[in-house]
């Protein structure tokens, strides 16, 4: 509040907003795993957002919501490098045998599972795909 960064402020209040729905609907405290999966719904949201916005014409919305995707990344953990995420996705896929499109389900649930919010799940489907098709 007293940096003066209304969008900033704005997005933090929507944030604390929707932390406080999701401990409504879990009932009970959230843990770190919970606040940062509400973080990234609010940055997947705003990301869809900026996509509708552009397709109607709208770039000073798409750029709002672009400032709101910028501060909210700066509560996730860092992301793994490009390098880092194709060596887990060539280990997963050698050591699950996988042959094809039709494994890519169980390949993307193991290495969904080991990065664990440290790389975008687009960013791996993206990944898999390329390595089994």
């Amino acid at each position: 509040m007293k940096s003066g960064d209304k969008a900033a402020l704005g997005t933090l209040r929507m944030v604390s907003a929707a932390l406080k729905n999701r401990k409504i609907e879990l009932l009970r405290e959230l843990t770190d795993e919970d606040a940062l999966a509400v973080i990234r719904t609010g940055i997947k949201q705003r990301r869809d957002a900026i996509t509708q916005f552009r397709d109607g014409g709208r770039a000073e919305l798409a750029a709002q919501e672009e400032a709101e995707v910028a501060v909210l990344e700066r509560y996730l953990p860092a992301q793994m490098p490009d390098a880092e995420l194709d060596a887990i996705v060539a280990r997963v896929i050698a050591d699950s045998g996988a042959t094809g499109m039709k494994d890519m389900g169980g390949v993307m649930k193991q290495v969904l599972t080991e990065v664990a919010g440290r790389a975008d799940g687009s960013a791996v489907s993206a990944r898999v795909k390329q390595r089994l098709a």
